[in-house]
């Protein structure tokens, strides 16, 4: 059988993070309408992914890609929820997004949310450990949760890992506000270990009619990684596009604007989605649960057992670790 270009088969023997976890997820949508009396609501309407098990679990924020919606990235929340996360995903806009600081400011609102409000909207067999609080996002979601873990916003809570998709900082015409990149290596203010996911595919265009790139390069991956300090991991999906952690045959006309503007890999979008939401599983494992570093060292260390084609990874600790 044919293997379009960047995938690999599943095999029975792949890394435990690639494949679905032990646990079963359940979602819901919580808005000021639907959250409980005796807690505040949530400042943005939100999509939460929880294990169904008995259980206390870490938390991870996500921030959405511009102009995207929180649902559109169920099945990548599924996935990692499936490995025993919580996951807490705000829709920060539905119309033009706001400018300058009006985003980050928001998303920061539903980070000092989380610890008056999360718990009571939560089902009641789950427990959620806001000691261990990861950022996480997409696009420009992604430079919203490096802009917080910079103190942008002004957030009260404090986070423990970073990790940005296919991050975007700007457009082929410059820097969006608020500007964080200095171009200067190392030079976030940012404590904490980061892992950065980039794509191939993402600075090209699909021509003249559509002459922007969706992640145009000094704006995304390879800059945000280089402004990290240390410990920072670094992985690029060779062969697949901007988009293609999304779900697939998204809806409406945000939906299809999402799926046609940017240029996609010729490969099924799952193993992009099992290798983003495994690589994310794998970091947090690692910095969250010490007997649980082996899925991450062993992706560093050989990232052909990724279900897509892996180049650029870096795991900068102490050394490097580059293929």
């Amino acid at each position: 059988m044919a293997q379009l270009a960047g995938t690999k088969p599943v095999l029975s023997t792949a890394v435990p993070v690639f494949l679905p976890g032990k646990y079963n997820p359940t979602s819901k949508t919580v808005d000021s309408s639907t959250s409980g009396q005796s807690s505040p609501a949530p400042p943005k309407p939100l999509l939460i992914f929880t294990p169904s098990e008995k259980g206390t679990y870490p938390v991870i924020l996500f921030f959405h890609g511009f102009y995207l919606r929180n649902y559109f990235y169920s099945d990548l929340f599924r996935h990692i929820s499936s490995h025993g996360f919580i996951i807490v995903a705000p829709q920060l806009y539905t119309t033009i997004p706001p400018c300058g600081m009006g985003e980050v400011e928001s998303a920061a609102k539903v980070a000092d949310w989380l610890q008056s409000g999360l718990q009571s909207v939560l089902p009641e067999n789950v427990e959620a450990n806001l000691e261990n609080l990861a950022l996480a996002g997409h696009s420009r979601g992604g430079k919203t949760a490096f802009a917080l873990a910079l103190g942008y916003g002004d957030p009260a809570q404090s986070f423990s890992l970073l990790v940005g998709i296919d991050p975007v900082a700007g457009t082929r015409f410059g820097e969006t506000t608020p500007k964080i990149l200095t171009y200067e290596p190392n030079s976030f203010n940012i404590s904490i270990p980061v892992t950065v996911i980039g794509t191939g595919l993402g600075p090209e265009s699909k021509g003249c009619l559509k002459p922007c790139p969706c992640a145009p390069k000094d704006y995304n991956h390879e800059e945000f990684f280089n402004e990290c300090k240390l410990p920072k991991a670094h992985f690029n999906a060779k062969d697949y596009g901007h988009m293609d952690m999304l779900d697939d045959d998204l809806p409406g006309l945000t939906g299809k604007l999402a799926d046609s503007i940017c240029v996609n890999g010729k490969g099924p979008r799952d193993p992009m989605r099992r290798c983003v939401g495994g690589i994310v599983v794998a970091f947090l494992n690692y910095y969250y649960f010490k007997d649980q570093k082996v899925d991450f060292d062993t992706i560093v260390n050989d990232p052909s057992v990724a279900p897509v084609v892996l180049d650029q990874v870096q795991f900068d600790t102490t050394i490097n670790l580059k293929y």
